[in-house]
């Protein structure tokens, strides 16, 4: 697929992420607290994935912004032309990335192979450990991961630039539970940082950290044991606390907490210091770069620790209506809407621009067996409905606030109407590939048709790119294939569009 050319006086406003500057910004006026106002489109009656409907019959379209979109085309999101959408995708590749869905779409064949990745087996050096790290190197490793190293990742941050696409480069490393862990991952994250800065500008989106990298686990439980514990009690005092954002709301769950619980100690402090040093050095390094740091949400077990770090970092870095700390929102959580409201307002009462990516989440049997564990309900949204319009609520809300005021947003999602849904609005908006304020995102691997659908439409997409050598990442796959194993199973959508184009190709001899 060619490259689409930029027309040279927009090239000179590029920065990244930087968000386009908009004329007359006005307040933005925020719903009562704890209500957010649904989005200014109106549900039609439920489309399949296959309509072939364009996207803006998804929406009732507000009135345009004053953003300059005179050199962006209003393009309707195709994802019915596959031999458009797979145009940058190699007939061998295509295969391959057929086969390996095909097989993860298969609960079964799933639970043996992590079964026999977690065997001793693999732990011990020998035949048997090669040849099973050999075969998921060349088939789960290359589809989900960007490479082994540096040079892998760059290569295929070059290869997704070609076809219109960038890359979140993320170390995949998982929990860290010492101080000597930590620092090695910090290092990983700064090299990562180099990466990025090597690449074709703007090719690197976003650099991604996991606080759970650089902050020893059991520290992030102990803060947010005593976080949750200052917000039943105010009066709670917290000396190491630095200035955040609001961290919960009124319906955000506190039950992990179930007593008061100690202080930290002075070794606890200081490696809260150790952790904070770490966040510090990789966002002065970022914010050099002018590379976003984009910050990974996990359970709710560790979660306000995760956010307080983010925040507080975000009110240091955060400056002119460029984020650089980003925050992730889970919007499977009953009480995110609320929490995101709550965290904006702040912001904008300090003068922060906060960026924010927005995801359905991936910890749904987790928190269901801790919540159950302390006789409480799930944080989780009943139906998988509920969770779809907290999504598409969050979404409108903040393509609004954006379009007219300070701030970024990501859409992370895999789910065809939320795409659909949100270029419209976003094209009613006036958003498009050259206003860096709204970048979308899929897994890589996942959700091809919608990340080419969407770059072909006029919106800036990337992938999200684990990488490093795969005896370190293999923890992160299988972290992956368990949250994720809805996703794996519901990608129905992209394999009957990868075989469509498949026997497209076979029928006029493409190869």
């Amino acid at each position: 697929m060619a490259t689409r050319v930029i027309p040279p006086r927009i090239l000179k406003k590029i920065r990244y992420n930087r968000a386009t500057t908009t004329t007359a910004t006005k307040p933005f006026a925020y719903p009562a607290a704890g209500v957010v106002a649904p989005p200014v489109f109106e549900r039609t009656e439920h489309k399949t994935p296959s309509s072939t409907s364009s996207a803006a019959s998804a929406a009732t379209v507000a009135a345009p912004s004053s953003v300059d979109t005179d050199y962006l085309p209003r393009r309707a999101l195709d994802l019915e032309d596959t031999e458009k959408l797979f145009s940058s995708v190699s007939t061998g590749r295509l295969l391959r990335s057929s086969a390996v869905l095909h097989a993860t779409a298969v609960g079964p064949m799933v639970d043996v192979g992590m079964r026999v990745m977690r065997s001793k087996f693999v732990e011990r050096e020998g035949l048997v450990k090669d040849a099973v790290m050999g075969a998921v190197r060349k088939t789960f490793f290359e589809h989900f991961c960007a490479g082994e190293d540096a040079a892998e990742a760059g290569r295929k941050i070059r290869a997704l630039n070609e076809a219109g696409l960038r890359g979140m480069l993320v170390y995949g490393v998982e929990d860290a539970h010492d101080n000597d862990g930590c620092n090695r991952n910090a290092n990983g994250f700064l090299r990562t940082v180099d990466v990025s800065r090597s690449l074709p500008p703007a090719s690197v989106s976003f650099v991604i950290v996991k606080i759970t990298a650089i902050c020893p686990m059991r520290l992030l439980e102990r803060i947010s044991d005593l976080l949750r514990w200052q917000q039943k009690d105010p009066s709670f005092n917290l000396p190491w606390k630095q200035d955040s954002l609001p961290i919960f709301a009124d319906s955000s769950p506190l039950y992990h907490t179930q007593k008061k619980p100690e202080p930290l100690t002075p070794e606890e402090e200081t490696d809260l210091e150790l952790a904070n040093q770490r966040l510090v050095e990789l966002c002065q390094k970022c914010v050099q770069a002018n590379i976003p740091l984009l910050v990974d949400a996990e359970h709710t077990t560790v979660q306000p620790a995760i956010d307080y770090f983010t925040y507080s970092s975000a009110i240091v870095h955060n400056k002119d209506d460029n984020p650089i700390v980003f925050g992730t929102i889970q919007t499977y959580l009953k009480d995110s809407k609320e929490r995101l409201l709550l965290a904006l307002k702040a912001a904008d009462k300090m003068g922060v621009p906060m960026g924010f990516k927005l995801v359905r989440g991936a910890y749904m049997s987790m928190e269901s067996k801790i919540a159950e564990s302390f006789g409480c309900k799930s944080p989780i949204h009943d139906t998988i409905e509920d969770t779809h319009k907290c999504f598409n609520d969050c979404s409108s809300f903040l393509l609004e606030k954006i379009a007219d005021g300070p701030g970024s947003l990501v859409l992370a999602t895999h789910n065809v109407e939320s795409g659909k849904l949100a270029a419209a609005k976003a094209h009613d908006l006036g958003m498009g590939k050259v206003h860096h304020k709204l970048e979308f995102a899929q897994l890589c691997g996942m959700s091809e048709a919608l990340s080419f659908g969407l770059s072909n439409a006029g919106f800036q997409v990337s992938k999200y790119l684990p990488f490093g050598p795969v005896d370190m990442v293999m923890p992160y796959l299988l972290r992956r294939a368990e949250e994720n194993r809805g996703l794996l199973a519901a990608s129905g959508f992209d394999r009957q569009l990868m075989r469509k184009e498949l026997g497209r190709r076979l029928k006029a001899a493409v190869f």
